[in-house]
C-alpha cells in the first residue's frame, strides 16, 4: 500500500504535539520551555543557510510558528 509523501511528517507533527502536552501536563516543562522549543525549531528553519531546500525551510518556519500562534503544543492556562 501506497501512502501519500506527507503522510510521515504529519504523524511526526501529531506524535510531537501530542508529546508536549503530555510534558506540560505532567509538569515535566513548563509552557515557557515548550514555547521556546518551537521557537527554536522556527528559528532553525527561519535562519537555514540559502541551498535547494530554501522554500522548504520557509515553508516549516511559518508551519510551526502558526502552531504556536495557536497554541495548539501547548494547552494555554
Amino acid at each position: 500500500m501506497s501512502l501519500p509523501p506527507d503522510t510521515a511528517g504529519t504523524a511526526a507533527l501529531a506524535i510531537c504535539e501530542s508529546l508536549l502536552l503530555a510534558l506540560n501536563d505532567h509538569n515535566i516543562l513548563p509552557e515557557k520551555e515548550i514555547v521556546g522549543i518551537l521557537e527554536d525549531a522556527a528559528a532553525a528553519h527561519a535562519n537555514a543557510p540559502s541551498g535547494d531546500d530554501e522554500a522548504l525551510h520557509r515553508s516549516v518556519a511559518v508551519l510551526i510558528n502558526g502552531i504556536l500562534a495557536g497554541g495548539n503544543s501547548v494547552r494555554r492556562r
